[in-house]
C-alpha cells in the first residue's frame, strides 16, 4: 500500500446532482406558494411530519450508526426497511452516501480541508451543502473499507435499484397517499417536495451546525459539537462531539448519540426497542472509562489551560530485537501484530472493535513470511506509523491512549 499523492485532482461540478438539488428546492418553494399550509388539510401536514421523521430515521439508524459506523447488527427485515427509508430521503444508496464512504473519510480526516470531503474548515456553506455540487475525487477514499457495504445484499439491492426504490418511495407514494384524502397534489409537494428539503438540510447540519456552534465536553481536538437544536432536527444527532475521540469525532462506534439517559436521542430508544425485541444485536458502547477520561481530561485542561498534547508514558515493558519478534510471532501464529513508532502494537482482540473495519489493519500487520526472509525493503512499508500518525487517519487523544494500552514490546533498531 502506498502512500496516496499530496492532494486530489481537481474537483469538477457535478452536473446532474447541483440540477436536480436546484431543481427540488424551486419546485418546493414554487409548491408552497400554491399551496400553503393553511389551506392543506390536517392528514396531509401529519403525513408529512411522518415521513420527514421517517427519512430521517432511515438516515440516522441505518445509514449512519448501522452502516457508516457499525454501531450494531440488524436482521434482514430491518436492514430492508431502513434501506427504504433511507432511499426516500434522495441522499444515494447505502453504498454511496455521504456517510458510508465519504462519512467514514469524514471520520478519518476531520477538517482536513484537502481529504474531508466537507470539511468545516472550508466554511460553514461550503460544509452545509457545497460539498454536494462537486463530483468526490478523493485521493484517500479506497483506504476506507467497504468490504462490509459489498457483502450486505441489502446494500446491493437497494444500490442496484435506488433510482426507483427513491422516486417511488419519496414522490409518489406520498401521491398516492393524498388520493385517500382527496388531496393528491398538496400531498406530493409537502409529503415529498418539501420533507425531501427539510431532511436534507436537517441532515447537513451535522455537517456545519455540528461543527460550528456548540459544547465539547469530550475532546476539542476538531470542530465537532453537540447542541439541543442540532438534536431536535436530526433524530437525536445532536452530541457531534460525542461521535469524535477513538477515531476522530470521539466515540463513532457507539449506537448512541451521547451517553446520558436524559439527552435526546430518539435514534437511540428506537434501536433499544428493536434489540428488546431481538430485531437487532451487538450494540456497541464506548468503555465506560474511555468517556469518564475524555470528560476528566477536557475539564483538567478547560480549568487549568493546558495544552492539548498526547502525553507519552515512559515505557517499562520488554524490548525486543526482529529475532524476538520472529519467535513470538512462531509461537503465536494467528495473531495480528502492527508496529507503531518502534513500538510492537497486539491488534488481534481490538479487530472488531477499530472503528476504521478490520482490514486496513491487516494491511499494516507484520507478515512472518517476510521477517523470515528478512526483507527489510518490504518490511518498511509495513511499518504503521505512517498510517496511525495522519498519512490514513487523523487519531485522536483517545485512540493514542488506547494504542498504548494494547503494546507488547519496544521493537529495538
Amino acid at each position: 500500500m502506498s502512500p496516496p499523492t499530496k492532494s486530489p485532482p481537481p474537483a469538477t461540478v457535478w452536473w446532474s446532482n447541483a440540477i436536480f438539488f436546484v431543481f427540488i428546492h424551486v419546485a418546493s418553494v414554487i409548491g408552497i406558494y400554491h399551496r400553503p399550509p393553511n389551506l392543506l388539510p390536517r392528514a396531509t401536514l401529519f403525513m408529512s411530519f411522518l415521513l420527514w421523521q421517517a427519512a430521517e430515521f432511515g438516515i440516522t439508524i441505518g445509514y449512519h450508526r448501522l452502516y457508516a459506523h457499525r454501531a450494531f447488527r440488524a436482521g434482514f427485515s430491518v436492514r430492508l426497511l431502513l434501506a427504504i427509508l433511507g432511499s426516500s430521503a434522495f441522499q444515494g444508496s447505502i453504498k454511496w452516501w455521504c456517510v458510508c464512504l465519504r462519512h467514514r473519510l469524514h471520520h478519518r480526516f476531520t477538517d482536513d480541508p484537502l481529504h474531508d470531503p466537507y470539511a468545516a474548515t472550508r466554511g460553514l456553506l461550503y460544509s452545509h451543502m457545497g460539498w454536494i455540487f462537486f463530483k468526490p475525487k478523493y485521493d484517500r477514499l479506497n483506504s476506507v473499507d467497504r468490504d462490509d457495504l459489498e457483502n450486505d445484499s441489502v446494500v446491493r439491492f437497494q444500490h442496484k435499484y435506488y433510482v426507483p426504490l427513491a422516486l417511488f418511495f419519496g414522490l409518489v407514494l406520498p401521491t398516492l397517499l393524498g388520493i385517500l384524502w382527496d388531496d393528491p397534489l398538496g400531498s406530493f409537494i409537502w409529503g415529498g417536495l418539501v420533507t425531501t428539503v427539510a431532511v436534507w438540510h436537517c441532515t447537513f447540519l451535522v455537517n456545519s451546525l455540528a461543527h460550528w456552534d456548540g459544547l465539547q465536553p469530550y475532546t476539542d481536538e476538531n470542530t465537532s459539537r453537540g447542541n439541543l437544536l442540532l438534536a431536535l432536527l436530526t433524530g437525536g444527532e445532536g452530541n457531534h462531539n460525542f461521535v469524535s475521540n477513538t477515531n476522530s469525532h470521539a466515540f463513532p462506534h457507539d449506537y448512541r448519540s451521547g451517553p446520558s439517559t436524559l439527552e435526546w436521542d430518539p435514534s437511540k430508544w428506537i434501536i433499544l426497542v428493536l434489540h428488546y425485541l431481538g430485531l437487532v444485536k451487538g450494540l456497541r458502547r464506548a468503555r465506560e472509562e474511555d468517556i469518564v477520561d475524555a470528560k476528566e481530561y477536557m475539564q483538567h485542561k478547560h480549568h487549568d489551560h493546558v495544552a492539548g498534547k498526547k502525553d507519552d508514558p515512559s515505557w517499562n515493558g520488554p524490548e525486543w530485537k526482529l529475532t524476538d519478534l520472529k519467535e513470538f510471532m512462531l509461537q503465536e501464529r494467528g495473531r495480528c501484530l502492527v508496529v507503531v513508532d518502534g513500538f510492537v502494537i497486539d491488534v488481534s482482540a481490538y479487530m472488531g472493535e477499530h472503528p476504521g473495519g478490520s482490514t486496513i489493519l491487516r494491511a499494516y500487520s507484520i507478515n512472518l513470511n517476510e521477517l523470515a526472509l528478512g526483507d527489510q525493503q518490504k518490511q518498511k512499508w509495513r511499518d504503521a506509523s505512517w498510517a496511525f500518525g495522519g498519512g490514513l487517519n487523523n487519531h485522536s487523544r483517545g485512540a493514542v491512549k488506547r494504542m498504548r494500552e494494547i503494546r507488547i514490546a519496544r521493537l529495538l533498531e
